[in-house]
């Protein structure tokens, strides 16, 4: 195997059985992925076990205690509220998830330019992200979601653009290392463009990086489009998530109408925890450093 190929590929070897093995000896982080996988099948597959209406209102059973017939009972207007919670979790899980791979995507990107381009433009592209950091997203999001409506589509697009800060700084320290390697220098040396070795060598290489960067950024996009629904301004009804499920039964929570705000905050509280530990695992997983 030539050097070009042994550096592409480094990393890319131990994902199958060593990766998957390390990964396994942490109990926490399985823990973590069949909770995620549980709410996976619970929000996209539950719906076409346990259908409900949850578009139309039905005045008739506003405020029902759970019994068989509703087995979480229902809201203000009648929608039950187990269904509520599979409808407003698969758009959580569906922004968080698409938010956080378009965040990751774009700061892979960026960092990987910037630590592989080096002087001026590694300094100018990161003094935009140092500035982007120093502004809360939470901030821009409220800003931007008072200014308009958004959808899901909207919200996907705007938590993406607040998020990718954090992983262009990872992605680039990764990339002022490995842009000294061997592989790298003789690529360079034998006329390889420098598009090739970002996409050859530096972005396979860095896969570690990318991967525990992605799985923390979905569980803070779900937070982030949680804390925006909480007040009102994230998708508008008769769509809903499980922030503005938290939102809509803070009221009746204090009339003793729990089943209206426990699942909802038990819920991403579960899903947020789930996917830092498959952060933490995947990132102890691929430390291989100190390893006999």
């Amino acid at each position: 195997m030539s050097v070009q190929s042994a550096g592409r590929w480094g990393l890319v070897a131990q994902f199958p059985a060593p990766l998957i093995a390390r990964f396994a000896r942490n109990r926490l982080a399985v823990g973590g992925l069949v909770v995620v996988a549980l709410f996976l099948f619970f929000c996209f597959v539950g719906p076409l076990l346990y259908s409900t209406d949850q578009i139309h209102t039905d005045l008739t059973q506003v405020n029902l205690h759970p019994s068989g017939a509703h087995w979480l009972g229902t809201d203000a207007v009648g929608h039950d509220e187990l269904g509520r919670l599979m409808y407003g979790g698969k758009v959580s899980l569906l922004v968080g998830l698409a938010a956080g791979v378009l965040a990751t995507v774009i700061g892979t990107l960026w960092g990987s330019v910037a630590g592989y381009a080096g002087g001026w433009v590694d300094a100018v592209m990161m003094r935009v992200v140092d500035a982007g950091i120093a502004i809360p997203a939470l901030f821009i999001l409220l800003v931007v979601s008072a200014i308009t409506t958004p959808g899901v589509p909207g919200l996907i697009v705007i938590l993406g653009l607040v998020s990718w800060l954090v992983p262009s700084r990872l992605v680039r320290a990764e990339t002022l290392t490995l842009k000294r390697r061997d592989y790298v220098l003789t690529l360079r040396a034998i006329g390889g463009t420098h598009g090739r070795a970002i996409a050859r060598h530096i972005l396979p290489n860095s896969v570690s990086t990318i991967v525990v960067a992605a799985t923390f950024q979905v569980a803070d996009a779900i937070l982030l489009v949680a804390y925006v629904s909480y007040l009102g301004l994230g998708v508008q009804p008769p769509s809903t998530d499980w922030g503005g499920m938290l939102s809509a039964g803070l009221t009746a929570a204090y009339s003793g109408r729990w089943w209206l705000i426990v699942p909802p905050g038990l819920a991403i509280i579960l899903v947020v925890c789930a996917f830092n530990a498959i952060g933490d695992g995947l990132r102890d997983a691929f430390d291989v450093r100190g390893r006999g």
